[in-house]
């Protein structure tokens, strides 16, 4: 469920709709199932959004402005108060199907929830993906005897980092990363990017950040020191990472 975005309200009108008066017995049944649609459309965004407030993740440009502004330290906006994914769930908790539903809608059950406010996002594995090399999996976190140097590329080459991650206790929203690069000290590369929104599921997903390209000449080739760090909307920092890779002669 990548990337999760806001539900829109669904709506059912029958094709081919009569002017005759002998139909109108069935407008009350019709005007209820609009009703029902309208609800579980509302619900829908309340519960991928996991807010009171409203908020949009869908558009790309705002998706990067968020990610600038949290750099300069300008806040773009206020999300909503937090709602549980178990207060979520229990709001229709007498209407069995609406549940049903959610729950589909969540990729989670209710007995995987604890009602904590917060989400968490575990992440399991960094890879890097080159074309021409095989790719490169990393476990996380990385343990202190482990090198820090988890990779090496080519000059001139293009790559793309590839994270594994998981949500748990609740919805994830406007999860951004920024990756700074430094060589002998001087910072000579900065990405940043937007990932979305996520809800809890049993099965971990996996995100290919956006591409790079690796420098090339004599001057660009040697160890790199990188810092990768993961946050969303509020500001909770889920990954801080250091690490190294180096560039050899193509």
């Amino acid at each position: 469920m990548e990337g999760v975005g806001r539900g829109e309200a669904g709506s059912s009108s029958s094709p081919g709709a009569t002017k005759d008066p002998s139909a109108a017995s069935g407008g009350s049944n019709g005007e209820a199932g609009e009703e029902k649609e309208k609800k579980r459309g509302i619900d829908e965004e309340e519960v991928l959004d996991g807010r009171g407030g409203d908020d949009d993740h869908g558009d790309d440009d705002n998706d990067e402005e968020v990610v600038t502004d949290r750099e300069d330290g300008v806040d773009g906006f206020v999300p909503g108060p937090l709602i549980s994914l178990k207060e979520q769930l229990e709001k229709d908790k007498d209407d069995e199907s609406l549940r049903r539903w959610k729950e589909k809608l969540l990729g989670c059950i209710d007995g995987e929830l604890n009602g904590q406010m917060d989400p968490e996002v575990i992440f399991h594995s960094i890879g890097i993906v080159s074309e021409g090399c095989a790719e490169i999996v990393r476990p996380l976190p990385i343990v202190e005897n482990q090198s820090r140097v988890l990779f090496t590329l080519k000059e001139g080459s293009q790559y793309r980092l590839k994270l594994t991650f998981s949500v748990k206790h609740n919805i994830v929203s406007g999860l951004a990363y920024v990756n700074r690069v430094w060589k002998k000290g001087l910072r000579v590369d900065e990405s940043k990017g937007m990932l979305g929104t996520f809800a809890p599921q049993r099965a971990p997903y996996e995100h290919l950040l956006e591409e790079e390209t690796t420098p090339s000449g004599v001057l660009a080739r040697g160890n790199y020191s990188a810092k990768l760090k993961f946050e969303d909307d509020d500001k909770r920092c889920h990954l801080e990472l250091d690490y190294s890779f180096e560039i050899k002669k193509r």
